[in-house]
């Protein structure tokens, strides 16, 4: 049964503000979802022959299924959409109850009362009418609870003003026995309030993830049909485990104009903000949706905003590509879009830094390569240095990651699908928190100084014990031609641009694995616009004692040619280049590595370790 209207306005066409603003509250209460099956139910009146109703009131809710509003009463749609709502809610929360509606009507109807505001102001729909208290403080749990500390304590002053009939009056009107029989058999079968909020429930959250999903712009709003993006985000969420979780977490944008300006051809994503952009104008087709979804999802889901390290963000971002779409194809996720997909099946089983590495060699080449937002332009977005490592930056990897690492368990343990073993290795290894650089270090001193082995003797030591100088002690002795090719050059980049912490860390940290791996001296050559030489110093002066020289330009090589050219600096021994990565091109011929500030990258590819100080 349609929902009646009874009110005081006059013929159509005629000026009635006070009626058009009832008319437009009771318009609002009927356009949200959670109310829609209730209020198609009740009648709501405005009768202007209504004399019997309180000065101070605005409503009254009858047990039969109708409210009466106060015929006088001038107020503005948000306050008549608030009344008509609290009228509702006491239907719907089954607040007519005979055994509460006698000589104590009066405390359960405030404690019924003030449970309807508080959950209108957590619903934040309308706006309570300056007589009605908006939000009281409850300090109970049900309405019972509250019903019994009234009757007990009182009703406390003001929260008799929580109802919609004035603080002298109740507003749940109670119907007889005999009519409260007629009612139901009338109604038959019928839905009872609590099962039409109930649908209203399910209707208001259905709502609510369609709005989310951009299908609509608000809760009362008409749904848009599905665009081909937004099926295939959906797709994830309810049927891909691997990235449903990832997927729930972005929001879907596809406005045209947002992409034209942002010139996005076919799809980016903003890991900071939590967007994926679609241009609405690329053509995709629901499988073509869904491979381009995947793409993006698996970029930050795989952070590899914070894997760039200082490289250069548009070839990282091809090499990211590479690995992405090679996995999709192997996976069988959706269909290769048109434009913007980088597949080259030589690549196969290699990372992205591999590949990074691989075209950084070939500049001319990658640089005129498309990815999904375009040519030459990449579709990781969002700020770049350590923003990331800071944070809301940190908030989010943890979100994307353990999104991603949930995703790969729930694929696994249902059985839905094949996955390549190098995108499982990188899932997992989201996990494992980064090696600090100055374990990789120790890795790398491990790697070319060997642990000297030591031999007993019972030699008289030249400095005897006082004690007992005439009784001759065991001691562990390295022979001197064991420690004689025991070394390594350190050059440093001494130039106006480096930072002199980043200097005093890398020694001191240099300097303590040396002594700690019987390195008894090291050869420090000083590099700015010229190289000079300071010789073989040991660590235990690296640790304070330097003086470094230079502060002038950055040219590295002339210091490596000089170790490599030294007649006493060994023809293996290893070199550590410190630099903060604004040097020349430089070529070394042995085993070294690089030492570079996080975030730093240098201007040619490294072929040895590169280990990053933070």
């Amino acid at each position: 049964m349609a929902r009646r209207r009874s009110g005081g306005a006059g013929a159509p066409g005629q000026a009635d503000p006070a009626t058009g603003a009832w008319q437009a509250g009771m318009a609002m209460v009927d356009a949200h979802p959670l109310f829609t099956p209730l209020a198609r139910r009740v009648h709501f009146s405005r009768r202007r022959d209504d004399d019997e109703f309180p000065d101070d009131g605005w409503a009254r809710v009858h047990e039969s299924g109708q409210i009466d509003f106060h015929p006088r009463r001038r107020g503005a749609a948000e306050e008549w959409a608030y009344v008509a709502a609290h009228g509702l809610l006491h239907l719907a929360f089954g607040h007519f109850r005979p055994e509460r509606m006698t000589g104590t009507w009066r405390e359960w109807n405030t404690a019924c009362d003030c449970f309807v505001a508080r959950f209108l102001s957590d619903l934040r729909f309308g706006r309570p009418p300056p007589e009605v208290v908006p939000s009281p403080q409850l300090g109970a749990r049900t309405e019972d609870e509250l019903f019994a500390r009234f009757v007990e304590q009182g009703v406390p002053q003001g929260l008799a003003r929580s109802g919609t009939a004035g603080d002298r009056a109740g507003d749940m009107i109670p119907t007889t026995s005999a009519a409260r029989r007629t009612r139901w058999s009338a109604w038959g079968q019928r839905e009872s309030w609590e099962e039409l909020f109930a649908r209203g429930l399910q209707q208001a959250v259905r709502g609510a993830v369609t709005v989310a999903a951009g299908r609509q712009q608000t809760l009362s709003g008409d749904e848009q049909p599905a665009s081909h993006a937004a099926l295939a985000r959906e797709w994830f969420i309810h049927s891909y485990p691997l990235l449903g979780a990832v997927a729930a977490s972005f929001k879907l944008v596809e406005d045209a104009d947002i992409c034209r300006r942002m010139d996005i051809q076919v799809a980016a994503i903003d890991a900071f903000a939590g967007e994926i952009y679609v241009n609405p104008h690329a053509g995709l087709g629901e499988q073509e949706a869904r491979f381009v979804m995947a793409h993006e999802l698996l970029h930050a889901g795989l952070r590899h905003h914070a894997r760039a390290n200082g490289r250069e963000p548009y070839l990282w971002n091809v090499a990211c590509d590479y690995v992405i779409n090679g996995w999709l194809v192997e996976m069988g996720v959706g269909q290769l879009p048109a434009m913007g997909v980088l597949l080259d099946p030589d690549l196969k089983g290699q990372s992205a830094e591999e590949i990074y590495d691989r075209i950084a060699r070939d500049l001319r080449r990658y640089r005129k390569l498309a990815t999904l937002r375009g040519t030459g332009l990449g579709d990781i977005l969002g700020p770049g240095g350590s923003w990331w490592e800071r944070g809301d930056g940190v908030r989010l990897d943890e979100l994307y990651r353990g999104a991603l690492t949930q995703g790969l368990h729930y694929h696994r343990e249902r059985g839905r699908g094949f996955l390549p073993a190098g995108l499982e290795e990188e899932i997992r290894a989201l996990n494992m928190p980064p090696i600090p650089w100055e374990v990789e270090l120790a890795r790398w001193f491990d790697e070319h100084f060997a642990p000297v082995e030591a031999r007993r003797t019972y030699a008289r030591m030249s400095r005897r014990q006082a004690a007992t100088p005439h009784i001759p002690r065991p001691a562990w002795v390295v022979e001197p031609e064991e420690l004689e090719h025991r070394t390594f050059g350190v050059v440093l980049d001494t130039s106006g641009s480096m930072d002199r912490q980043l200097l005093a860390k890398a020694l001191g940290t240099i300097a303590s694995y040396a002594i700690a791996r019987d390195v008894p001296a090291a050869r420090l050559v000083f590099c700015d616009a010229a190289a000079y030489d300071a010789g073989y110093v040991a660590p235990e002066e690296m640790l304070g004692r330097v003086r470094v020289r230079g502060r002038g330009g950055t040219v590295l090589q002339p210091g490596v040619d000089l170790l490599e050219a030294a007649r006493d600096f060994p023809e293996d021994g290893p070199i550590l280049l410190i630099t903060d990565g604004w040097c020349d091109r430089v070529q070394v011929r042995r085993g070294h590595a690089f030492v570079l500030p996080y975030g730093a990258s240098l201007p040619f590819v490294p072929k040895g370790k590169v280990f990053r100080v933070r």
